[in-house]
């Protein structure tokens, strides 16, 4: 996908509402696809490449390293490289993705409970 011009006025709509609350900048953060499945994935046991990607049958290589990359930006996720034979990474929520990923799991059960989507 490529990057949005800086010029254009979407991304003055976008910077201007990202510099007027931090929400609307975690918002969409979090709209990208399969960002917060990546994130309920590793929350829920599945810490490695493959596992993630068996575990979210769908999603392409490519998006899931993209995801990952992004998560351990945001210092979400934490990646640890196992010097085992062979060597291996691991993925886990840091403090802050458990936070995040016990409010948006209330937001998941407001929205099945309060919402007709």
């Amino acid at each position: 996908m490529s990057e949005r011009k800086l010029s254009s006025t979407n991304f003055y709509n976008q910077t201007f509402l990202e510099e007027k609350c931090a929400l609307n900048e975690l918002l969409n953060l979090l709209s990208r696809r399969w960002m917060t499945e990546v994130l309920f994935s590793i929350e829920g046991g599945n810490s490695r490449f493959n596992s993630l990607r068996e575990d979210l049958e769908h999603i392409s290589d490519h998006i899931l390293a993209d995801r990952l990359k992004q998560l351990e930006q945001h210092e979400l996720v934490h990646k640890s490289y196992i010097p085992d034979n062979p060597p291996r990474t691991e993925y886990t929520l840091t403090v802050k993705g458990s936070e995040l990923s016990e409010i948006l799991g209330g937001l998941c059960d407001f929205a099945e409970s309060k919402m007709q989507f």
